[in-house]
């Protein structure tokens, strides 16, 4: 997989993580409550390495 491929595909899963928040909104979401916290740790931890492993340029 290319660089640009991969940013990409990074960008939607970003994207992905305001959906997660907006869950943790719904009043009825119950037990899933836990589920959608350790899923935004997750992704969290994920875009932390990638910021880690490639720093952005400035250049897309």
């Amino acid at each position: 997989m290319d660089l640009q491929t991969l940013k990409e595909r990074i960008t939607i899963v970003q994207s992905k993580r305001d959906y997660l928040l907006s869950l943790l909104e719904q009043p009825s979401l119950g037990i899933l409550r836990v589920d959608v916290n350790q899923a935004l740790e997750e992704l969290d931890e994920l875009l932390e390495e990638y910021k880690r492993t490639i720093p952005e340029t400035g250049n897309n």
